[in-house]
């Protein structure tokens, strides 16, 4: 697959000044008018944790997952905007057609947690567990992760796994091996190991920068081999915030994300996907109160969606996930002024080499879900 250097993209598609200078209102009366003259050949996914003035324009909101499944089963698109990160735009080029252009606005809109897996690291990692387990392993990794990493996996037998499905797939995967590697996140690894009963020291970490197991019990017990990755915005929430909050109101739920930490997700009521969060939040009943630990815009449409409910961040002095935020609307309006030009600007690419073994990754998940 080709490597992206994002600062090269960068200094090669900046966007121009007169984006940054031009009024809001005008902004907004552009983007719709370019939606309305390419109608059904242009369509916009946008992620639920992109800024409110850009899902504005959404087609269909989502994870990443359904929004790429979305894109390609729009087959009259010719042109798919994906208000998100690098990686899900990946995945969405994977599964659409090769007449349908995905665009990212932004290059610099990439994910923290996907970063933290590359495809060398994993490659010497994946040697040293082969040497110390034997082939004993299966890999699966979380969508969240780039295109090389879903290749990997894929040929190596393995799955991609969303929040949603994860223990599924991991219960799938101890049917096929005796361990499980499960990459970038080792919280959603660990809290999905833990809810089928593998106790913490039977789980193993690897640390991808010092090449060596971090490990409670003996190594050669270890049931599942947990990629030393996070996401920079779950970590951010801690057992403190929910002590603090539970002795402000106790009457007040805790829903968290499973990429939280272990310790946050034993202390909270609730944890679950995004979608799982914001059906909580649509089925529970007014007056009800919720503390919540994930991305901060998504905390903060869903307090503005269901006023019926109190609805608080875990954290209170939570920032949005900056990655994410990396799409606004002047790149918005940049991307589709071009595309009115006649040219396309930041085309996601995944070339055929590493699109055939991430498909299997993405197919025998698809196949169990």
């Amino acid at each position: 697959m080709e490597t992206l250097d994002f600062l090269k993209q960068d200094e090669q598609v900046t966007l121009p000044e007169r984006y940054r200078e031009m009024e809001e209102s005008l902004m907004v009366e552009r983007i719709w008018e370019i939606k309305e003259k390419f109608g059904n050949r242009l369509f916009m996914p946008g992620h639920h944790y992109q800024k409110d003035e850009v899902m504005q324009f959404a087609d269909a909101r989502g994870d990443s997952l359904k929004l790429a499944q979305i894109s390609a089963q729009n087959k009259e698109a010719e042109y798919i905007i994906f208000c998100g990160v690098h990686f899900m735009a990946e995945t969405a080029d994977m599964l659409t057609d090769d007449h349908q252009k995905v665009i990212l606005p932004d290059m610099r809109a990439g994910c923290s947690m996907a970063d933290m897996a590359d495809i060398d690291q994993t490659e010497r990692g994946w040697k040293v567990m082969q040497e110390t387990f034997g082939d004993t392993i299966l890999p699966l990794t979380y969508v969240n992760s780039t295109a090389a990493i879903k290749a990997f996996v894929g040929r190596h037998g393995g799955s991609t796994t969303t929040s949603s499905n994860a223990k599924n797939i991991i219960q799938w995967a101890f049917k096929q091996k005796e361990r499980i590697l499960f990459l970038p996140d080792q919280h959603l690894g660990r809290n999905t190991a833990y809810d089928l009963g593998i106790p913490l020291e039977q789980m193993a970490v690897w640390d991808p920068q010092e090449e060596e197991f971090e490990c409670e019990g003996p190594i050669e017990e270890a049931q599942v081999i947990l990629w030393k990755g996070h996401c920079s915005v779950h970590e951010k929430f801690n057992v403190k915030h929910i002590e603090n909050l539970r002795k402000k109101d106790p009457d007040i739920n805790i829903l968290v994300h499973p990429e939280c930490t272990f310790d946050v997700v034993q202390a909270s009521d609730y944890n679950g996907s995004t979608s799982f969060i914001i059906n909580t939040i649509e089925n529970a009943p007014a007056g009800s109160k919720w503390a919540i630990g994930t991305e901060m815009n998504l905390v903060n449409r869903l307090a503005n969606e269901y006023q019926d409910k109190e609805i608080v961040s875990v954290n209170p002095f939570m920032c949005p996930c900056l990655t994410m935020n990396r799409i606004d609307m002047a790149h918005l309006l940049w991307s589709l002024e071009k595309l009115e030009e006649g040219e396309v600007v930041n085309q996601i690419t995944v070339d055929e080499e590493t699109t055939k073994p991430a498909l299997q990754a993405l197919n025998r998940m698809l196949e169990l879900s």
